[in-house]
């Protein structure tokens, strides 16, 4: 909450959520805008300060109906990761890894180890799953269930729930968590609160990695892009996803249609095969 409050000061000054008009959130935007920043960081919180305001009303806070001005996010080539390219980012993330800028494995600082397995099973967490870093991030014990290896995951941003079911790599990640978990958090800061926002050491594996070009929602991208590419449709992947407008999933689609002109390719190329043997058994 305290970004949504930063953003709110933002707009209304000392002014009460309750006094916010669309002009205010046009504002915003341009403000925004004109300081620099991505299309997509302005949608964001624009997306977080909706939020609020849902919450306010739903807690019977006297709230006026707002519409945030459009964000047009530009297109551009979806970005995923390759096999290959996950296999250099998770060696870069190994906390066992052998580095010049590394001290031996058996001198290293306790804290330093721990925050170096965080962001390893981070990465793998988020990679099996496609969840938001924000979700994983804040993510609690009560929403693991071991048993039927699933995670109740709660999406803040679109308001809804979503049943994840683990991987066996995840499930064997949360387990090595589990045994040492000393917090509600699975992913914890030094005060044992949620680990919020920390990606500063996975920018730098992605570079070390040469994955330049590439994100922390690079991995949200890359499971969605693996659902696609093997068979599942956009709306299945709208589930998975957890998207509350297919809108927001139909940049997948180009994938689809590519899957779907490959089994064509198949299709024909069967045909084919079957009219040229039946031409040689004719002859």
């Amino acid at each position: 909450m305290t970004g949504v409050s930063n953003y709110l000061s933002t707009i209304s000054g000392n002014a009460s959520i309750s006094s916010l008009t669309n002009g205010d959130l046009d504002r915003h935007k341009t403000m925004r805008t004109l300081q620099g920043r991505a299309p997509q960081t302005i949608k964001h919180e624009l997306n977080l300060i909706m939020g609020a305001i849902r919450f306010a009303k739903r807690n019977g806070f006297d709230i006026p109906d707002l519409t945030p001005p459009p964000v047009k996010i530009p297109g551009g080539k979806l970005r995923y990761l390759s096999t290959d390219e996950e296999k250099r980012l998770l060696r870069e993330l190994d906390p066992n890894r052998v580095s010049n800028g590394l001290a031996p494995i058996d001198e290293r600082d306790p804290k330093k180890l721990r925050a170096m397995q965080d962001n390893y099973d981070l990465i793998v967490i988020l990679l099996d799953t496609g969840a938001r870093y924000s979700e994983i991030a804040s993510l609690t014990w009560d929403q693991i269930d071991f048993e039927n290896r699933l995670i109740r995951l709660w999406r803040s941003k679109v308001e809804n729930e979503s049943i994840l079911f683990m991987t066996t790599r995840v499930a064997e990640v949360i387990a090595d968590r589990a045994a040492a978990r000393t917090c509600k958090f699975l992913f914890s800061n030094s005060e044992g609160g949620a680990r919020g926002y920390s990606v500063i050491a996975i920018r730098k594996a992605f570079d070390r990695a040469g994955l330049h070009d590439c994100t922390v929602h690079t991995l949200r991208h890359t499971h969605a892009s693996r659902l696609i590419q093997n068979g599942m449709s956009v709306y299945e992947v709208k589930a998975v996803l957890g998207h509350a407008d297919i809108r927001t999933t139909m940049r997948y689609a180009h994938l689809e249609e590519a899957k779907v002109t490959s089994r064509a390719r198949d299709v024909i190329e069967r045909m084919n095969t079957d009219h040229q043997n039946l031409g040689v058994n004719q002859r």
